[in-house]
């Protein structure tokens, strides 16, 4: 009976635990035209898998009209910028909006996890004002609140809300900030300076920081092991590799495309590196637990430490281990031939004797090592909004809709945990 509760309990938590996590900012503004612009850029600039990646977030979505005359101003990295600036880390309705303690909030943004950030630049004011009106600004000393609250748009509480306001959130810090070009970018420079010193030098003197440079306008994500990786045991000896095992192991630590923390989050399937062609597959797999990146090459797991630069269409992490492709060190040496059996003759026994149980021999599953962990969810959201809703648009409709019976699911699963609780 006990083992039966226990089981009830897990799956009771798994169930509501799944809840949490379950939705897609592209796939919510899909019917949403009107709102492209702003969905395009959150897709090229990869913050939507940013915000499917966290559990509870408000995007503050601007209509086309009044967000292109802007965003056609600056590049990518600038706008990326300034759109985190909309990603507000709470959740928001209309109800909570207007029940702002002391009427007025800072809250932080997306822009502020960036460290680049100074003083109040991350935050977003928002205020309540009179007449019912909502108002949205930057955080900076002296800035006005230039953009008002519209409507809400679709939400899936107490996970997403995503909000309409009337004028894009501009903070001139962000939009005054020099946006270096990729091909100005000092990458060698860069990865001394966090520590990764050995890994710097060899691309170097095999020349495979001239195919990273050529590869940076279109997109690249390095990962670069520090300098204690190269210590640690199990490194193979470079020296005793080819030139040419040397340049794929060291292309390897790179892929061809900007890939930011968010979306290594978010990635499933095997994602391909510049080692990738004819010679072999040469992918990694990513597993997340919390806010922790793991890479795996199918030799050993190597943790992304830390993020070196993020500026769109470049991003170089630090990682603590040297990834090592199975392609190069994973092949086993294959077992030596079992001899064959001799056959003799042997005398017929007057009586057959008993035959004794053949032990059955155990599953190569059996040795298989267990699976990564599957992502843990960061907590449940601070704040629960009251009862009160939108629906003004016919995608709310849609999605509240897919909200009440995931909420339906969470109930069930509290009054599992509940009764359980109390037998």
């Amino acid at each position: 009976m006990a083992a039966s509760k226990s089981l009830l309990l897990f799956l009771a938590i798994a169930a509501t635990a799944a809840i949490v996590s379950a939705h897609n900012i592209t796939d919510m503004l899909k019917d949403f035209p009107q709102y492209s612009v702003f969905s395009n850029y959150l897709q090229q600039t990869r913050l939507a898998d940013e915000i499917n990646s966290r559990q509870t977030i408000t995007v503050l979505v601007v209509a086309n009209g009044a967000l292109s005359p802007i965003l056609d101003k600056h590049p990518l990295s600038v706008i990326k910028n300034l759109l985190s600036l909309h990603i507000v880390l709470d959740y928001y309705d209309p109800a909570k909006l207007h029940k702002i303690s002391n009427g007025t909030t800072l809250s932080t943004t997306l822009y502020q996890t960036t460290g680049h950030a100074p003083g109040n630049l991350g935050f977003v004011n928002i205020t309540d004002l009179q007449g019912g009106k909502v108002g949205f600004g930057s955080a900076v000393p002296g800035s006005k609140l230039e953009s008002s609250y519209t409507k809400s748009v679709v939400s899936l509480p107490y996970n997403i809300s995503v909000i309409e306001i009337s004028a894009p959130i501009v903070a001139q810090g962000i939009l005054t900030a020099p946006a270096p070009s990729a091909s100005d970018v000092n990458i060698t420079a860069l990865l001394e300076k966090a520590g990764c010193k050995t890994f710097a030098a060899l691309i170097v003197s095999n020349g495979v920081i001239k195919t990273y440079e050529s590869a940076v306008e279109k997109g690249l994500t390095i990962f670069a092991p520090n300098d204690e990786a190269f210590k640690a045991d199990g490194v193979p000896d470079l020296s005793k590799l080819t030139n040419a095992e040397v340049v794929s192991l060291l292309l390897y630590h790179a892929l061809p495309g900007y890939t930011p923390i968010g979306t290594l989050k978010t990635t499933k399937d095997p994602i391909n590196t510049l080692a990738t062609g004819s010679a072999g597959k040469f992918d990694i797999t990513t597993t997340t637990a919390g806010d922790a990146v793991t890479l795996h090459t199918g030799v050993g797991p190597s943790r992304v430490a830390d993020t070196v630069l993020d500026s769109t269409p470049l991003a170089i992490f630090s990682v603590d281990s040297v990834l090592l492709p199975s392609e190069l060190f994973g092949k086993s040496p294959s077992p030596a031939p079992a001899p064959e059996p001799v056959s003799s003759p042997s005398p017929t026994p007057s009586v057959a004797p008993s035959p004794s149980p053949i032990a059955k021999a155990p599953s190569p599953l059996a040795a298989s090592p267990p699976a990564p962990p599957s992502d843990t969810p960061e907590g449940s959201p601070a704040n629960a909004p009251s009862a009160e809703a939108e629906t003004s648009t016919p995608g709310s409709f849609a999605v509240g809709v897919k909200a009440s019976g995931m909420v339906a699911v969470a109930v069930i699963a509290t009054t599992m945990i509940s009764s359980l609780l109390l037998s």
